[in-house]
């Protein structure tokens, strides 16, 4: 990967990324691809706004400093934050960590008063108008990610808020302004030193990194350092040459859940050690594109369009579920997959995934490992190749359903299955998900002989599972 990887954080015009009808822009193909290099390097990339966006968020930030400055130095009790995740999308207005040395504002349209609530608080300007700026910026973000990983269009759209939010819904994305380490601002102000890989010391909360449970997260601030942990486990600042049109992106935990572990999520700190001569601390405007808290993620889509989904990813997770789970327990695996940018000689945008291989090389894999990753071979190199010659987008069911329309004349699949050459008494699933003998005659199939050259344990294959060998 380091032979053709981004020798920086990957810059992308957002103006770039706006899906249009018809066939993608080379422009667009370029940015998308140069957007999702970066995410997989770096976990986050830059896009570059237009020139009165950019003065928004500058507006916006100014009006941030003026906000908090004219807070009270010690918080009262009922704006110190509490980390209760079953009111993760209930916050709204001014909070404050004395422990993280943080203060917040939380815009949530549907909850957070449009207008000032009183002649003496009033909230940082422009939130409305940066929130439908961010939030479509997110949008197109997202679908970006969609068309390199050969998703449908706007596949995410069951689980997003409506665009406009409908009478008495309540936005479930937010918009927070935060400040970092106001002097003024008397918090506990528990913060260690940490040795930066560049020798310099920086000064960080005890809490040294956190993961956002969102798709998407777009950030602003008007002093570097956020660090994001890079792909080789190294701490990069990411904003520390950013333009006054630029922010910074990166991926949530919903969207890795929702990709089943294709996207990486971000983990980030905040350096608040360089805030020497700054009489307002940092300030950063962060906009988090969240689920809808009733419903599901799922892997449906990625299924759909022939990624294989591993078994913790299988069933859907209801959000509401998913917010109030630790992190531990949503980051199964120490190691997350990632992106691989061989050179594509078509020029065409099929997504090209890589996982990161495991220590036990030398361990001969279990039988039904290996029947899995070759039957996913050979959906790749054979299955795939036939549809692309014939114009079919592989949609595949799944396997309940399948195995009950499957002998009905009116079965959904009946066409894509006759003009692939799909096996027939094979549910039409995704290969990764077929019982063991049913992938045996899904390879039989595409690959005939291949049972005599592969010495397979054909014991693994429950005795009492009929038969799905076809004699084509």
């Amino acid at each position: 990967m380091a032979g053709n990887g981004l020798p920086a954080l990957g810059r992308v015009k957002l103006s770039d990324l706006v899906p249009l009808e018809g066939l993608p822009s080379d422009s667009y193909k370029l940015s998308v691809s140069t957007l999702s290099q970066s995410l997989a390097q770096y976990s986050a990339a830059i896009i570059q706004l237009s020139t009165s966006d950019g003065a928004l968020l500058r507006s916006s930030l100014e009006s941030a400093r003026l906000y908090f400055q004219h807070k009270p130095s010690y918080p009262s009790a009922d704006v110190i934050h509490s980390d209760d995740s079953r009111e993760w999308c209930k916050t709204s207005g001014y909070h404050a960590d004395p422990q993280q040395w943080q203060e917040t504002y939380d815009f949530r349209p549907g909850l957070t008063p449009s207008e000032p609530t009183s002649d003496i608080d009033f909230p940082p300007a422009g939130l409305s108008d940066i929130f439908s700026l961010l939030g479509r910026a997110a949008r197109d973000i997202l679908d970006a990610i969609s068309f390199y990983l050969n998703l449908r269009s706007s596949p995410f759209t069951e689980i997003l808020d409506n665009v406009p939010l409908r009478n008495r819904e309540i936005s479930s994305s937010v918009l927070s302004v935060c400040c970092h380490a106001r002097p003024s601002f008397q918090g506990a102000q528990h913060h260690g030193l940490t040795t930066q890989e560049d020798g310099q010391l920086g000064m960080f909360s005890d809490h040294e990194h956190q993961v956002d449970r969102s798709l998407v997260t777009i950030v602003k601030s008007d002093r570097p350092g956020l660090h994001v942990r890079d792909f080789h486990g190294h701490w990069v600042l990411v904003d520390g040459d950013l333009g006054p049109q630029e922010a910074i992106v990166y991926p949530g935990l919903a969207l890795y859940q929702a990709t089943a572990g294709y996207i990486s999520p971000a983990l980030h700190r905040t350096d608040i050690g360089n805030q020497q001569g700054s009489m307002y601390g940092r300030c950063s405007l962060s906009f988090k594109l969240m689920p809808k808290s009733m419903t599901n993620l799922n892997c449906s889509e990625m299924r759909a369009a022939g990624h294989g989904v591993e078994a913790q990813f299988q069933l859907p997770v209801p959000v509401d579920d998913f917010m109030q789970r630790s992190t531990d327990q949503l980051l199964i695996r120490s190691n997350f997959p990632t992106f691989n940018f061989p050179t594509v000689q078509d020029g065409s945008m099929k997504p090209m995934m890589m996982r990161r291989k495991s220590n036990s090389r030398s361990k001969p894999l279990p039988p039904s490992k290996r029947l899995r990753l070759e039957a996913q071979r050979v959906l790749k190199e054979r299955v795939q190749d036939i549809a692309d010659k014939k114009g079919i987008k592989l949609r595949f069911c799944t396997l309940k359903d399948c195995e009950s329309h499957i002998q009905s004349l009116d079965c959904p699949c009946t066409n894509i299955r006759m003009e692939i050459g799909w096996p027939p008494g094979v549910p039409f699933v995704h290969p990764h998900d077929l019982p063991n003998k049913a992938k045996i005659g899904f390879l039989e199939t595409y690959e005939p002989g291949w049972s005599a050259t592969h010495d397979m344990e054909l014991s693994l294959i429950d005795p009492g599972q009929p038969s799905q060998h076809t004699s084509n």
